[in-house]
């Protein structure tokens, strides 16, 4: 595919504006570029967009990915102006005004990155293979595979030590991520599946948040993150504050506490302590050589743009923004939300000329969820916990869903649990050199090098 020229003039049908990632940012992005006439070319890797702040429950078993992904493409075919193309950007000329794809390259008058974070494992990228976080669609089937693979290896094992680290898990990360996916394993193990095995009881699993710093959910005011502990409490999750992970292997972790060393065993171990920037977001930085802050956001100007490149927006998790009140924009589905639209409306005013104001944030508050009828809301106006908190979560996150099929699916399969506490989806899928790497040491073979192993964290 051949780089197209450069557009003339400043109507909208004569720019186009390619946008780099599908998630909240990039794709309300699209939604209001093409709605104000502008032609629009949304590049990203996989075809659908994703409702990040629900991964959680794909990862545990309540939802399915289908209930929390919708193809772009349905989400942006009535604008005949936009087109959704499958690729992975790999490469950016910004004094050409060029963006290089696996299929070709294309040209653009305005380029939105959109690209969000990945997982953080502070240089230690080794211990993905043992220690998955939670981002994508794969990385959610690859815990939710770990997590019910082990109780099934549980119920065969007859060892029990053995059995007791297969029934372990560690969470790392005492933040939202780390908080809901401890909470969702407690519910899981103390509600959901107590009559599920004949070997043992879930009960018996041990569930463990581990968080390096003095607390868990540091933003959070100080009544509220008591809540949380005591919601997690009563779901039989053991909460380790000051707890440094020093390493990650197949058989557990090794903490630090202050001088001393602990060494924890445990078959599962699900990664949620820190993000860094996407790839194409590093790529970004150094060809423009725009600033960045300490986790390697791309620091921007009050409109979201590049100071040596006005043409260029970075919005969503990927941007380090200070906003028109002088607070940083957190790294939240509304905040990108709120971006995404932002930039359409400041390429508009500018194209006729009009002042443009920097961005604000409508800051709603925060959220956390932690098991049926447990959350924690530090909301504008006021903070609550308990069930009326974990009934605002399922209101807000069922409204903010992109299409309002996936909407009336999550209402009833929440509905549907709240009332049985029966599960979704706890299909095991999604491993086939598992299977192989099974069937040859039946069969006595000895698998080449490399293979045989999992790709969990492929």
């Amino acid at each position: 595919m051949q780089a197209e020229e450069h557009s003339a003039g400043n109507t909208p049908s004569a720019r186009h504006v390619v946008i780099v990632g599908g998630g909240f940012a990039g794709l309300n992005a699209a939604l209001r570029f093409g709605r104000a006439g502008y032609r629009v070319t949304l590049l990203d890797k996989r075809n659908f967009h994703l409702f990040q702040p629900l991964l959680y429950q794909v990862a545990t078993g309540s939802l399915t990915v289908g209930d929390i992904a919708y193809p772009q493409r349905a989400v942006l075919s009535k604008l005949p102006n936009v087109r959704t193309l499958n690729t992975t950007v790999y490469d950016l000329d910004p004094e050409r005004r060029i963006v290089r794809h696996e299929h070709g390259e294309l040209s653009y008058d305005l380029l939105v990155a959109a690209t969000g974070v990945k997982h953080n494992y502070f240089g230690n990228d080794h211990w993905r293979e043992h220690a998955p976080g939670l981002k994508t669609a794969e990385h959610a089937i690859t815990m939710r595979r770990r997590i019910f693979r082990a109780f099934e290896q549980a119920e065969m094992c007859e060892d029990p030590a053995e059995k007791q680290r297969l029934l372990s898990f560690i969470v790392v990360g005492g933040g939202p991520t780390g908080v809901e996916l401890a909470g969702a394993l407690g519910e899981l193990t103390r509600k959901t599946m107590v009559r599920d095995f004949r070997s043992f009881s879930s009960r018996e699993a041990r569930v463990t948040l581990l968080e390096g710093g003095p607390d868990i959910l540091p933003v959070y005011p100080e009544k509220l993150r008591k809540a949380a502990r005591k919601h997690l409490a009563a779901l039989g999750v053991a909460v380790q504050t000051s707890a440094m992970v020093e390493d990650v292997d197949a058989q557990g972790v090794r903490v630090k506490r202050g001088e001393s060393s602990e060494r924890m065993e445990a078959a599962t171990v699900l990664w949620g302590a820190g993000v860094r920037p996407s790839l194409f977001g590093q790529i970004l930085a150094e060809a423009t050589a725009a600033p960045r802050d300490r986790g390697g956001r791309i620091e921007v100007a009050p409109d979201c743009s590049l100071p040596r490149y006005p043409e260029i927006f970075v919005v969503g998790d990927l941007a380090a923004l200070v906003d028109a009140r002088g607070k940083a924009v957190p790294g939240l589905a509304p905040a990108a939300i709120q971006q995404g639209r932002y930039v359409a409306d400041v390429v508009k005013r500018r194209d006729v000329g009009k002042p443009v104001k920097p961005f604000r944030y409508r800051d709603w508050g925060t959220m956390a969820v932690i098991g049926v009828n447990r959350a924690v809301g530090d909301l504008r106006g006021f903070r609550t916990s308990g069930m009326l908190a974990w009934f605002l979560w399922a209101f807000v996150h069922i409204r903010a869903l992109i299409d309002g099929q996936q909407r009336m699916r999550v209402f009833v399969n929440w509905l549907w649990k709240y009332v049985t506490r029966q599960m979704g989806d706890r299909l095991i899928t999604g491993d086939p050199t598992h299977t192989q790497s099974l069937r040859d040491a039946r069969l006595g073979r000895t698998p080449p090098s490399g293979e045989g192993k999992s790709r969990d964290a492929a």
